[in-house]
């Protein structure tokens, strides 16, 4: 279950409920937010959402320097020796899925890139053929939103 930080007065708190209620707790960054508020709970969480765009539509440009927000979260996550996924969502396209993976990113939410078109299937096997290359994520996973808008 993901919950925005933006959002949470009691982040640690919710957290813990979560699990209690046993299912795995997740935290959506918005993209000006800084992933060191992160530092105390991050053994605590399954997965971080990086929000690489701005919340609200399909269809908009990925933000550059997400790349940077993600390694940086990557270097926590290795320095505390957490298990903690890194998840994007926004502007996720055949181009730069790559760059992503070498940054550190385990979980990909593509949406427009796939349904906007002409040949979907085409566009999911180019981002699969595009993650090849990369090994430095312990899992490959594209959750795959229907309905997306340009």
């Amino acid at each position: 279950l993901t919950v925005h930080y933006e959002t949470c007065t009691h982040l640690h708190r919710t957290i813990h409920r979560i699990r209690e209620l046993g299912m795995k707790p997740a935290v959506s960054l918005n993209p000006h937010t800084d992933v060191g508020l992160l530092e105390n709970v991050l053994h605590d969480l399954n997965m971080v959402l990086i929000m690489t765009v701005n919340p609200g539509f399909g269809g908009q440009t990925f933000i550059e320097q997400s790349y940077e927000k993600i390694r940086k979260l990557k270097k926590m996550i290795t320095e505390k020796g957490a298990d903690t996924l890194i998840q994007v969502d926004g502007g996720v396209t055949e181009e730069n899925i790559g760059k992503l993976i070498e940054a550190g990113v385990d979980v990909f939410v593509v949406g427009n890139t796939i349904f906007s078109g002409e040949d979907p299937k085409q566009i999911i096997t180019n981002l699969k053929n595009n993650c090849q290359p990369c090994t430095n994520s312990k899992y490959i996973v594209f959750i795959v939103l229907s309905g997306s808008s340009a």
